[in-house]
């Protein structure tokens, strides 16, 4: 597809133009839009496998589908295919990282032994890139975590591995930290439950809460690591209980400060996030999102340009909570092509935030309170038809990114030159 530059350049001047009578400055926006970094989830380029070898089988209620050739299979190669993703994505973003995906060589580690000199190449990456690095424990696919249970365990030894290898992760989250000049998100989020009705909901609870005191513990300074802890609605092999409940992680965040992880796919089929981002910043500093997209349970599709997402992005920005939100992704399709999942999902959030920032907030607001409701829902309904596309073809032009669908040229291109070779 061929991009006529001047076009481009000239349908934004008319947009500028348009939301300037609204008082919105567009170049303002998109110095704000280039500025608000999201993390792309690692995973989606591998479906979950990680590189320790430890387990065939992908468990603790997650599960990718499809095999479309051109699978990561080693660091070198996934790290190739995020560098294709991040030339076809805008702005400043980060990479969200797995503690299964460490380099140890031919060196067999377990996870609750991890060090930061396992991720060290990851951070030589990440510094010639220019970006930042996040961070999770994985506490599934492992031999410990067969029976569903990690933190919350009965068995104390192998409770004590899990809160270990919670440790470890955060002492390489500080590294991270450190290495880059930018802190280190590092997000707790566990697997356990019941697939079927428990008699004890109690105990598991407190095992948990306890667990999470012993990890977080050791203070490290959040210019370093900053931690996070992640509830989920149910999963495979926990459909009746799960002990990360949201009403745990939101009682355990608020009383220790640490950030709340929202994720699209972990409440109830009928609930979204987007009501819950200005309730719990009454009580919180700062919380992390986890943008995916549900299909009838957790089942992470790719991110789609839809009224969820687009009610996410204008809840931070209506809110003035940009600078207390942090943005990643969280989905994985093995049924398409995995670069165009990272460009399509990442591109629509940028879109939806862009979009929102936008709208004339101040003018909407100032109609609310004078109970102008018949001006507010006109003038809402007109703007979904004002040109934000051109001012984002404008942005992607002006960060020397492919404009509208010209990247999945590209991608085609990689697959066939790439991808379609690997085994």
């Amino acid at each position: 597809m061929s991009i006529d530059r001047k076009h481009v350049e000239q349908d934004y001047q008319r947009a500028k133009e348009l939301y300037a009578q609204w008082g919105v400055d567009t170049d303002q926006v998109l110095k704000k839009l280039k500025e608000t970094a999201i993390s792309l989830h690692c995973w989606q380029g591998d479906d979950v496998a990680g590189f320790e070898g430890a387990s065939d089988e992908l468990t603790g209620g997650i599960q990718v589908t499809g095999n479309y050739p051109g699978r990561a299979r080693t660091a070198d190669e996934l790290r190739q295919d995020l560098e294709m993703a991040y030339s076809l994505i805008p702005g400043e973003n980060r990479l969200n990282l797995h503690a299964i995906y460490a380099e140890t060589g031919d060196q067999k580690v377990e996870r609750n032994a991890l060090e930061p000199k396992h991720f060290s190449s990851w951070a030589d990456w990440a510094k010639e890139q220019g970006i930042g690095l996040d961070f999770n424990p994985t506490f599934f696919s492992h031999p410990l975590s067969d029976d569903g249970f990690t933190l919350s365990h009965w068995d104390s030894g192998i409770r004590q591995y899990w809160i270990d290898h919670a440790i470890a992760c955060r002492k390489i989250g500080e590294y991270f930290g450190k290495t880059l000049g930018t802190p280190c998100i590092n997000n707790i989020w566990v697997p356990d439950g019941y697939k079927d009705i428990p008699v004890d909901r109690m105990s598991p609870r407190k095992r948990l809460k306890e667990a999470l005191d012993t990890i977080l513990a050791e203070p490290i300074s959040r210019d370093h690591n900053i931690d996070a802890v992640e509830s989920k609605l149910f999963g495979i092999g926990s459909e009746s209980y799960v002990v990360g409940s949201s009403e745990f992680y939101l009682g355990y965040a608020v009383q220790n400060q640490t950030l709340l992880c929202l994720d699209a796919g972990h409440f109830h089929p009928t609930e979204v996030i987007s009501n819950k981002i200005s309730a719990v910043l009454n009580f919180l500093d700062e919380i992390l999102l986890h943008v995916s997209r549900p299909v009838r349970w957790d089942s992470d599709h790719v991110v789609l340009f839809d009224d969820e997402l687009q009610a996410i992005m204008e809840e931070i920005v209506r809110g003035d909570l940009l600078n207390k939100t942090y943005i990643a992704l969280d989905f994985f399709d093995g049924s398409i092509n995995r670069i165009a999942a990272w460009a399509i999902g990442t591109r629509n959030a940028q879109k939806a935030l862009l979009k929102a920032m936008l709208e004339p907030t101040e003018r909407l607001q100032k109609l609310e309170l004078e109970k102008d409701f018949t001006s507010r829902l006109a003038l809402l309904e007109e703007l979904k038809a004002y040109p934000w596309a051109a001012v984002w073809d404008y942005y992607c032009l002006t960060q020397d990114v492919p404009v509208k669908e010209a990247w999945l040229e590209k991608v085609k291109q990689y697959e066939s030159d790439v991808l379609s070779k690997r085994g």
